[in-house]
């Protein structure tokens, strides 16, 4: 028979990485609160009939977010066969709270100490046997980071979920609190263990529980929680917590000990004296974004370092164009494939997956580098500075975390709303988070910089379309704050982590996590929209087989030409293929940079305005200057998602109602804003 096991923790405890750690999964890792939001399931490498879950985060059984639901359900609906309680041994008294709340549901428990290196190197000691000893419960001290302590931990979490070993009671209640407990759980149907967690819960008034009781019975437990106020002549709320921290700070007092008493100022203390410093933290946060942006996009680095992401796409761009274009299409030459099949691989598939191929480099040097400034903890720094900012437009700091995640992928970060309290936070940041320019719309960016800002300006304008996104964000949030979301702000309690230095193990594998999708994508989605476009630009309504010359008069050009009008006004509408390319980016946006490639045959080009510098792409400097392209861009960085993100926002948002709404809101956005580029860039330049 299968075992299941749940790992249950506080949020960064480390939870993510031991589940990699026992699966061999590559979940994503952020040295930052709620990066896990729905709970992951895997099979113990070793062990093929373990099966173990990975759940998000929780400070308490007492749940006040979504995904803090879903770690407190599955734990107490589902019953696992054994639940690993990890605890960041470095704040080892908050996090026993959940602890003594898992123990009460009578679930086998074994607790894994994680962070033991850091601990040993601020000089503490954790005597873990005499914690065992005084919990009753097997503590197993690990690093999950380095896998040290993983078979001894699946091995002690095994034999408790095959003994189903009872976990006694600790937390001693006063006598009349004691009563109450006894009494609503020999009201309750179920098992003793379910009884009398449910009786605690009852007390503190948990709606949750509350909510599955019958009218009647619901009233006979009332008469029973006013009885037990009365003789306690205490908040029951409050008072089962203070019980439960004196029970807590006695297993600290007896199995820890401290090299320093009291609050010694670490390293994290003084790094954070300057990176949260009310006046150098947005702009250190601005030179650290640009640096990156450098090392990606730039063409050297301070004048005098050649820029990585560029250097590493001139080499991909001169294989693709050369060495594998000529041997596949002398390959089809020698095997006498006709005009069509030699425009269909040529003109088509080489033509447009090459312009999205052409910069993975760069994605994946972006990437690298985000992961770097996540793992270490920085990117948590940067949530608690974006509060203030976040308020003057309605939402709390902990929105930007989600929108954080948007820099990668919009479907994540729709998830990872889930963190925030109330619906109101949470579809406002949904709203939002398309505005933030995800992994996908790069290739666009980095199109439009090969062909048309090729003077040492790229750094510059990746920068400046990264930050217009942030900027209408908060644009946005403002108007929404003052129409649609009227209401109070939820406040803003976040762990700030310590800083870390991230394992090269873990950088590399969210890099390669990206690269993968992105080439998946390319091999799929995009191949065949690519093989689409082909036909639809090469074909007439009639079916006739259009030559170069001839695309005006094809299915596509037909569609784009119907519809340009509306495009007009920022700029980019005299022509037909920027619609189309709009069009099929609603699919997936990196299908607009495959789109020019085969509506302009423009891979050539872009390669060789990556590798040399050449000023112009066939075709695209006459349909657009600087100031149109950037308005095409901002665009197509606020416009509706892809398809994929649309589908997560709707699941998200509950309703279609809700989800009409939001993409509403972004089209009216991106249009106004394109119109305004277009407007006053055509004025000043």
């Amino acid at each position: 028979m299968s075992i299941t096991i749940a790992l249950a923790g506080n949020p960064n405890c480390g939870k993510t990485t031991l589940f990699n750690e026992l699966t061999g999964s590559k979940q994503h890792v952020g040295n930052w609160p709620g990066v896990t939001v729905d709970k992951k399931e895997g099979v113990y490498r070793r062990n093929k009939d373990v099966v173990i879950l990975d759940l998000p985060g929780t400070y308490s059984l007492s749940p006040y977010s979504q995904e803090e639901i879903i770690a407190r359900d599955y734990i107490v609906k589902e019953r696992p066969d054994a639940v690993i309680n990890i605890v960041d041994a470095t704040n080892i008294e908050r996090n026993l709270y959940l602890t003594m709340q898992i123990a009460e549901t009578g679930i086998p428990m074994v607790i894994a100490l994680n962070m033991m290196d850091e601990v040993e190197a601020r000089g503490d000691k954790i005597r873990e046997k005499e914690l065992e000893k005084l919990l009753g419960i097997p503590v197993v001290p690990i690093v999950a980071r380095s896998g040290k302590g993983m078979t001894e931990l699946m091995r002690a979490a095994v034999d408790v979920a095959k003994e189903e070993a009872a976990i006694r009671n600790h937390v001693a209640y006063p006598e009349g609190l004691q009563e109450g407990i006894d009494e609503i759980a020999a009201a309750l149907d179920g098992a003793a263990k379910e009884r009398n967690w449910k009786a605690i819960k009852i007390l503190e008034g948990d709606e949750m529980v509350l909510r599955e009781l019958d009218e009647k019975t619901k009233e006979e437990l009332e008469a029973i929680v006013s009885q037990t106020e009365e003789k306690t002549e205490e908040d029951l709320e409050a008072l089962i917590a203070d019980c439960k921290y004196k029970y807590i700070a006695k297993l600290v007092k007896a199995s820890v000990k401290k090299k320093h008493q009291g609050h010694v100022e670490t390293r994290s203390d003084k790094l954070d004296k300057i990176l949260t410093n009310r006046i150098l933290a947005l702009p250190i946060f601005a030179g650290i974004m640009y640096l990156m942006f450098g090392i990606t996009f730039g063409e050297t680095i301070f004048g005098v370092i050649p820029g990585v992401g560029t250097w590493l796409q001139g080499i991909v761009c001169d294989f693709w164009e050369g060495p594998l274009t000529d041997m596949i299409m002398n390959g089809l030459e020698v095997a006498g494939a006709s005009g069509w099949a030699l425009s269909l691989v040529g003109d088509g598939i080489l033509a447009g997956l090459g312009g999205v191929i052409s910069f993975l480099p760069q994605i994946l040097i972006l990437f690298l580098l985000m992961s770097f400034l996540e793992d270490s903890g920085y990117m948590a720094r940067v949530a608690f500075v974006m509060d203030k900012l976040f308020r003057k437009f309605g939402l709390s700091g902990k929105s930007f975390i989600p929108l954080l995640m948007g820099f990668g992928c919009s479907v994540p970060a729709m998830m990872a709303s889930r963190t925030l309290e109330n619906d109101k936070d949470r579809r406002m940041t949904m709203m939002l988070t398309p505005f933030m320019s995800c992994g996908a719309k790069l290739p666009i960016y980095l199109m439009f910089a090969a062909t048309l800002f090729p003077n040492g300006n790229r750094t510059l304008l990746l920068f400046s379309i990264y930050f217009l996104g942030m900027a209408v964000a908060v644009i946005g949030g403002i108007i929404l704050s003052k129409t649609m979301f009227k209401g109070e702000i939820s406040n803003f309690i976040m762990e700030l982590p310590q800083y870390r230095i991230p394992t090269l193990k873990s950088v590399l594998i969210h890099g390669w996590e990206k690269v993968k999708g992105f080439a998946v994508k390319a091999g799929t989605v995009i191949l065949a929209s690519t093989v689409l476009i082909w036909f639809l630009s090469r074909f007439s309504f009639r079916l006739q087989y259009l030559e170069e010359d001839q695309l005006a008069s094809s299915i596509i050009a037909k569609i784009g030409n119907a519809i340009r009008f509306i495009f007009i006004p920022l700029g980019f509408g005299s022509d037909w293929r920027p619609i189309v390319g709009t069009i099929t980016g609603f699919i997936a946006k990196e299908n607009i940079v495959s789109t020019f490639g085969v509506l302009f045959n423009a891979a050539d080009g872009i390669a060789d305005a990556a590798a040399e510098g050449v000023t112009a792409l066939p075709g695209i400097d006459a349909v657009f200057t600087q100031v149109t392209a950037y308005a095409y861009m901002a665009f197509n960085l606020l416009c509706m998602p892809c398809f994929a993100a649309v589908g997560a926002l709707r699941k998200e948002m509950g309703t279609w109602k809700w989800t009409f709404k939001a993409i509403g809101f972004q089209m009216l956005v991106a249009y106004v804003v394109a119109f305004l580029i277009n407007m006053i860039g055509g004025l000043l330049f």
